[in-house]
């Protein structure tokens, strides 16, 4: 496949050095292999990547907008010495919210910030009610419409960077970009490796005149800062993708690696997974003094900072306290809590969780710029900014390649030289070929998509030769 005039089947003024007889030539082999597979996957995949750290660099600032389009909902007037108890605070989000059954009850993480007393109604499907009210005085500060917690907003925001508003349809192209931006990344830093054979590796040569080696030099080189940050980027947005995340979950249960959940039944019924957001089942009405009373154990068997307070979905189930504490160091230990006897019946221990577990958790929250607080936020918004100008550099190269002799005009440069295939060792073959396959079975959409790539460039290659007579290899 081409979007431009392939490379003329010249032979080079200086032939390069050839390798024992019957034998291939494994270092430009494979490097014209990467260079081809780079090359169309920059060219065709990069406006899904540039979509992708557009919307990502606006998420970087969601905490500071939410500051400011909804302070009256999360802060608090003036900090107080005693917070009220959390029946006060309850009670007063019922009465300004009737309607629906309590789903939980979130503690400031600040002390200036609001309690968040949540309501569950079964319009608004995954989406709640929740009323914010000052933990001092007791009085509503404001309602919203949130998701798993998240303000409009933020809900707004988020939907663009996964799914473009556009539902499982719209996920397609986040999952496209995460699938391919490792590939992309590593093999630009394997290409330049070669090129540079290690010297001006880290730096662009600013010596270089103006034209297509300065710019390569700013692409690379800056690729390769960019690198393990974008391989971090790439992992952790799999692990929310549609098929690939799939995949990732899948492979978590056979590990047996998954988040452990506390048991709420007062009966010894296994334990309910609240799901991948970490939502509550829909609770029936009950006392609000149960809420103290179970804060206090909780407070007791050591759970400090902020937490969510579940109550139960049925009268044989325990309360439910959760420690939502996500910077770092992170503190996400759970209790259930029998208000009747004031005791816990279960408990589960970040710091029992599987390694695993525990690592995911870790780099959703580094994804979200949320486990490193604004240092967190910093970083990803470099690794956004530097990835669109990597991307912008690399579409300059091709449009500064392009022929401008008369007669030979074209708008974009010519696309590497087809024959990568005939020219690729054959130990790169019986390994990579496995190897992508095992891949693209694990990544879904990065298989389909290099299958399409090949499917149409043997075609076009095949036209191609038809027309001039003589056979090609892509």
């Amino acid at each position: 496949m081409s979007l431009a005039p392939e490379l003329p089947k010249t032979a080079p003024s200086t032939p390069p050095p050839a390798g024992p007889p019957g034998r291939r030539n494994p270092t430009s082999g494979a490097g014209a292999l990467l260079l081809r597979l780079h090359f169309y996957a920059g060219v065709l995949v990069a406006p899904f990547i540039v979509v992708a750290a557009l919307t990502g660099l606006l998420y970087t600032v969601v905490p500071q907008l939410d500051a400011v389009v909804y302070r009256q909902e999360l802060f608090v007037d003036a900090v107080g010495d005693q917070p009220r108890p959390l029946a006060e605070q309850i009670a007063a989000a019922r009465a300004a919210h009737p309607d629906g059954a309590l789903t939980s009850v979130t503690t400031p993480a600040e002390p200036d910030r609001t309690t968040e007393v949540v309501f569950s109604l079964p319009e608004l499907g995954e989406k709640s009610h929740t009323v914010y009210v000052d933990p001092y005085t007791g009085a509503v500060k404001g309602q919203l419409v949130t998701w798993f917690g998240s303000t409009p907003v933020t809900t707004w925001i988020d939907d663009l960077h996964r799914n473009l508003h556009l539902g499982d349809l719209g996920r397609h192209y986040s999952e496209l970009a995460a699938s391919w931006l490792w590939v992309v990344a590593l093999g630009g830093v394997v290409l330049w490796w070669r090129r540079s054979r290690g010297r001006r590796f880290l730096v662009p040569d600013l010596k270089a005149r103006k034209g297509v080696r300065r710019t390569r030099g700013w692409h690379a080189a800056v690729g390769v800062w960019l690198l393990a940050g974008l391989l971090v980027l790439s992992a952790t947005g799999l692990t929310w993708s549609r098929y690939a995340g799939a995949n990732f979950g899948s492979a978590l249960d056979v590990l047996d690696a998954r988040t452990p959940q506390v048991s709420t039944s007062l009966t010894g019924a296994p334990a309910v997974s609240g799901g991948h957001h970490g939502a509550a089942p829909v609770a029936a009405e009950v006392d609000p003094a149960d809420a103290d009373t179970v804060l206090g154990v909780a407070r007791d068997a050591g759970l400090s900072g902020p937490v969510t307070v579940t109550p139960p979905a049925e009268a044989t189930s325990a309360w439910r306290v959760g420690q939502v504490d996500q910077v770092w160091p992170t503190r996400a230990d759970v209790v259930a809590v029998d208000p009747s006897t004031g005791t816990v019946t279960d408990r589960v221990d970040h710091a029992d969780w599987p390694v695993l577990a525990k690592l995911t958790s870790w780099g959703i929250l580094v994804h979200m710029g949320v486990l490193f607080g604004a240092a967190n936020q910093i970083v990803l918004a470099a690794l956004a900014v530097g990835l669109l100008c990597v991307t912008f550099w690399g579409y300059r190269m091709w449009w500064q390649r392009r022929p401008t002799r008369d007669g030979r005009r074209a708008l974009v440069g010519a696309a590497p030289a087809r024959g990568a295939w005939d020219a690729a060792p054959t130990w790169l073959i019986l390994v990579g070929v496995p190897v992508s396959i095992a891949v693209g079975l694990a990544l879904p959409l990065l298989g389909v998509s290099l299958l399409g790539f090949l499917v149409v460039d043997v075609v076009v290659g095949l036209l191609r030769s038809r027309r001039a007579g003589a056979p090609t290899a892509s």
